[in-house]
């Protein structure tokens, strides 16, 4: 396994490249209405990120066809945006948007309602966004990766809800995806041991039922198996001295 551990310029381009797409995740945020198609969603996000002089780090990659990955519903991860897709009230949709900033990559998600949810909708997003902060807590220099994952794992487990297990978090930097994966279910080894410079993308994906996921024959988007809804927080995090530095938050 060889994860990087980012030099002082690195952490600085890296923080850039987190800044400018939180601007993006905000913006997107404040876009979310009922009628709305998830197409439209990814036309904003795309011409945010030239705008800031950046290039969209999702598409393309690996044959992705989108910007920004739109996920409704029981749809996990990696939905694909489509101009007849159109956001219901009371749905709620998981964004999930990277960059390039000078050839550093950034890489964040958010689960938000379409306008008013249900307290079952809303309670699901809270979790999974709470079980990331618990998460969190562990992720510091001295302190081991599973560490992480079994904070997560101790969180989101009272609620009865579903972890997924088919897709983890990863390490990031100069590419998308790095070494270290990440999962966010218990773990029965430490794992390796975190230092400062580590550059990590953590990003529990929650079910409101079973942790079964299944992919659509469009070979990208993640579905829950059970049809049950389904929630993603992610923030790239930089591991410190000290606390963590979370570089995409807003």
């Amino acid at each position: 396994m060889a994860v990087t551990i980012k030099s002082e310029r690195e952490i600085e381009l890296m923080r850039e490249s987190c800044r400018l797409l939180a601007i993006v995740h905000k913006e997107l945020e404040e876009s979310i209405r009922p009628g709305m198609s998830t197409k439209e969603i990814d036309i904003l996000g795309d011409t945010l990120i030239h705008k800031l002089g950046c290039i969209p780090n999702f598409k393309n990659y690996n044959g992705y066809p989108a910007s920004i990955c739109v996920s409704v519903n029981d749809e996990v991860v990696h939905g694909i945006p489509n101009k007849h897709r159109i956001l219901q009230e009371g749905d709620i949709v998981s964004l999930d948007a990277g960059l390039i900033y000078k050839g550093y990559h950034s890489d964040a998600a958010r689960t938000h309602g379409v306008g008013q949810i249900s307290p079952e909708a809303q309670k699901l997003i809270d979790v999974t966004k709470q079980s990331f902060f618990a998460g969190i807590k562990m992720a510091k220099a001295g302190n081991h990766l599973y560490d992480i994952s079994n904070a997560i794992d101790a969180y989101v487990k009272p609620y009865g809800y579903g972890i997924v297990r088919d897709l983890v978090g990863h390490g990031i930097g100069t590419s998308l995806h790095e070494d270290p994966q990440i999962p966010n279910f218990a773990q029965r080894r430490r794992g390796l041991k975190l230092q400062a410079g580590m550059t990590l993308a953590i990003e529990p994906m929650i079910n409101m039922g079973r942790a079964d996921v299944e992919w659509l024959d469009d070979d990208w988007t993640v579905v829950t198996e059970d049809g049950s809804w389904s929630a993603h927080y992610e923030n790239t995090v930089l591991i410190t001295d000290g606390e963590p530095e979370i570089l995409t938050l807003y």
